[in-house]
């Protein structure tokens, strides 16, 4: 298959390969502003769900492998910005994804009160460039934490997975060809699609992420979004260990079906060399 390649210009980053259709994964946080700090909480949960010192910072402890993440799960169409309940409304976060109508959950990077005190949450966007990042009302979302955190070496083509900083298993996997490279950085599951056909291309499951192909604009039907997904008979002619996807990231499928019975929409992906 050939996807339409991105023409260079100021504009956003793409996404990688969805699924026949579906979609997946984003980038790195964006700078938090400077603030003075709240002790860390004993629930951040309950921190976010009360009004506090107006432009201070809460103590909400971000992604790494020894914490999982928290998630929030959108509860109403929620208005994502360039700052807490200000700057420029660019997206809105809705109560479903695109292609599974699953609940819509979001990783949280940072959290932090608005001038008037009211808790806002700064969560990896879906969308190009694949470093984007907006603040969302605490008001329109549900917080909960994930103890998963997936790793993945391009180089070594290899996905870890830990659970509260524990490895749990360890799986080899087919990343990018050279001429449409496994985008970096640190993205989350966005949806989690069952395939209509299990022994089409992408096998059975296929988990998208918030990141997106940097060199494809479309893919399969879809935005170029960037998959992690089983292996169909098709797909099994590229053996794992090897680099020859269009960006997604393919694994045998008991692996893939192990990790969708275990992680949800939210969960942390690190993406490195």
């Amino acid at each position: 298959m050939s996807g339409r390649r991105r023409t260079r210009g100021p504009a956003l980053a793409a996404v990688l390969l969805v699924a026949l259709g579906m979609s997946a994964v984003a980038d790195a946080p964006a700078a938090v502003p400077a603030g003075p700090a709240l002790g860390a909480p004993a629930d951040p949960a309950r921190a976010v769900a009360r009004r506090g010192r107006p432009g201070a910072r809460i103590a909400l402890p971000a992604p790494s492998r020894a914490r999982g993440a928290w998630v929030a799960k959108v509860l109403r169409p929620a208005a994502m910005r360039e700052r807490p309940a200000a700057g420029r409304r660019f997206w809105t976060a809705r109560t479903a994804t695109l292609h599974s109508r699953g609940a819509m959950r979001l990783m949280v990077l940072a959290a932090r009160y608005d001038r008037h005190g009211r808790p806002w949450l700064l969560v990896d966007a879906p969308l190009r460039p694949n470093a984007r990042a907006g603040w969302i009302a605490a008001r329109d979302v549900r917080l909960s934490r994930t103890r998963w955190y997936l790793s993945v070496s391009t180089g070594r083509r290899e996905l870890r997975v830990y659970s509260d900083g524990t490895l749990r298993r360890r799986a080899r996997l087919v990343v990018g060809a050279p001429a449409t490279p496994t985008p970096q950085g640190l993205f989350a599951v966005y949806e989690i699609t069952r395939q209509a056909d299990p022994d089409a291309f992408v096998g059975p499951y296929a988990m998208h992420l918030t990141a997106l192909s940097e060199v494809l604009e479309d893919f399969g039907g879809g935005p170029g979004r960037v998959a992690l997904h089983g292996r169909g008979p098709a797909s099994l002619v590229d053996p794992l260990g090897s680099a020859r996807s269009h960006g997604c990231l393919r694994a045998d499928n008991a692996v893939v079906d192990w990790l969708r019975t275990r992680t949800r929409p939210g969960t942390p992906i690190r993406i490195g060399p």
